[in-house]
């Protein structure tokens, strides 16, 4: 018998979605992804991006203090070894996935950990093949895999990565280890001229670093990088090394130039990655519409539908513009909102 609803993904979008769907009595089965060595180069181990990062100030209901405590009561002991020291001064971004998990584990969700790597929604009801081999059947899908960001690939910047290396200037950019220091923006375009922008407000200084010699960025967007007392823009320059020890994390980096100039190195206490996004739509091949992108077109506004009725999106797999766990999560709800409706309108 096909499950009213399987859910392809454990971020934000992935787990709210569960636990409406869980407390709507759909008895949601959801694919929190594979641990494998591959999903690890990747970047898409279970429980999505914010697993990847440290601590989380701007999500709604997380004020500074200590929520060890907390942790210990709505953990069970077995996932909460999972979590890295830390939590005294806030939620850091594996805990609050933990939570999110069992909290739909809570409702009634069912979790398989492994990846779909197939599907065929040219019939009914829709298949799924998960990496163990297995089949399974679905009345209504939601695809929230999420996206991850693209990094350089240099051994020194994985060394570093939540210790000075990050791909989120609006997550990180505030954290003390920021504030009132100068850091880097690694890109040309309006994501990497946005970034600088905000963490103007914050550092004290802010590199752009970019490999041409003309930014790619809009020219209003451009403007406003160049006009900016607090940016300097570095031309004709790529990261050779990201420098840094275990105490302080990055201390600065190395740049190349594209034109033969010297080698330059500046102090930073940050590298921000504005390179682009890759959004996890591979294992769809073709099956739902995307867009120029990559990411997967939403049909209706302000809803989730596909261009598969039946099929839904949420989070970041849909979003190359906010890309935010809290935004991520309110599409969540979303999605399952409209599962439930959709299936009530099928008779389902």
């Amino acid at each position: 018998m096909p499950e009213k609803v399987i859910i392809i993904g454990s971020g934000p979008a992935g787990w709210t979605a569960a636990i409406y769907a869980a407390r709507a009595a759909l008895n949601p089965l959801l694919f929190e992804g594979a641990i494998s060595e591959e999903n690890a180069r990747n970047g898409t181990l279970p429980l999505g991006q914010l697993a990847l990062t440290t601590e989380v100030e701007n999500f709604p209901g997380f004020p500074p203090g200590d929520v060890s405590h907390f942790l210990e009561t709505a953990l069970p002991e077995d996932r909460r070894s999972y979590l890295p020291p830390g939590n005294k001064a806030g939620i850091t971004g594996p805990a609050l996935m933990e939570l999110m998990r069992q909290q739909a584990i809570h409702f009634g969700t069912r979790v398989i950990t492994e990846d779909i790597v197939e599907v065929d929604f040219s019939r009914r009801p829709f298949q799924l093949k998960a990496s163990d081999g297995k089949e399974y059947q679905a009345e209504a899908v939601i695809v929230a895999t999420g996206a991850r960001a693209n990094y350089l690939g240099i051994p020194s910047e994985e060394r570093f990565k939540n210790h000075g290396v990050s791909a989120c200037a609006v997550c990180d950019g505030a954290l003390p280890r920021f504030r009132n220091r100068p850091v880097a923006v690694i890109g040309g375009g309006d994501t990497a001229v946005e970034e600088a922008t905000y963490l103007s407000h914050w550092a004290s200084k802010v590199y752009l670093v970019h490999r041409r010699d003309q930014l790619r960025a809009s020219k209003v967007m451009a403007e406003r990088a160049l006009s900016n007392p607090k940016i300097e823009v570095l031309w004709n320059r790529v990261v050779d090394e990201v420098l840094g020890d275990d105490e302080n994390g990055v201390t600065g980096i190395r740049l190349k130039s594209t034109v033969g100039e010297p080698d330059l190195t500046i102090d930073v206490a940050g590298m921000f990655l504005a390179i682009g996004h890759t959004p996890n739509t591979a294992f769809l091949k073709g099956q739902l519409e995307l867009t120029e992108k990559g990411y997967i077109k939403l049909t209706r506004p302000f809803r989730t539908y596909t261009s598969v009725e039946g099929v839904f999106a949420a989070g970041d797999v849909a979003d190359d513009y906010y890309r935010q766990a809290v935004t991520a999560a309110a599409s969540g709800c979303m999605a399952a909102l409209d599962v439930e409706r959709w299936l009530a309108g099928q008779g389902r």
